[in-house]
């Protein structure tokens, strides 16, 4: 019964991330979002830390890990739409006559969404040492770490 839970829970999560790597809009879409948010709001509000006296950081160094935590919330939110389609299209009946539990289906899409939200989280730390982010290895760590917690948290929500 374990063994065919696991290969369920696996089959499943490698179907939504198989779906996540061939919409090309999706993940530029989510790349783009944080990227928006970045120049509107650093335009906006960088003269504004600055004039309060940000104690030695950037307003980017200040508002980086909230647009992170923002992809990543939005991700993990957006993957658990993905119940949906699957209703819509009849996958999600064929998987519930399939000879595995209801828990192997829901944690193999919240496995498959919150690996959607990690990688989208990833992508973007990535791009901190480009943009001049200051993170050291601690931040990074704990980054990871909440990003983790957040992604499998959300999209279980979502679901």
């Amino acid at each position: 019964m374990l063994r065919k839970d696991l290969k369920g829970i696996y089959t499943i999560w490698l179907r939504d991330i198989k779906r996540f790597f061939r919409d090309r809009g999706r993940i530029i879409g989510a790349t783009a979002q944080p990227a928006l948010f970045l120049f509107v709001l650093g335009t906006g509000l960088s003269s504004a830390l600055r004039f309060i006296g940000g104690g030695g950081s950037t307003f980017l160094d200040f508002i980086y890990p909230g647009i992170i935590g923002m992809t990543v919330l939005f991700t993990a939110t957006f993957s658990a739409l993905s119940i949906v389609w699957d209703r819509e299209f009849g996958f999600l009946k064929e998987v519930l006559v399939a000879p595995i539990s209801r828990t192997a289906i829901v944690l193999g899409k919240a496995c498959g969404g919150s690996t959607q939200a990690m990688l989208q989280g990833l992508i973007m730390l990535a791009f901190a040492p480009i943009l001049g982010v200051r993170l050291n290895l601690v931040n990074v760590m704990e980054l990871i770490a909440l990003m983790i917690l957040m992604s499998f948290a959300l999209t279980s929500f979502g679901i």
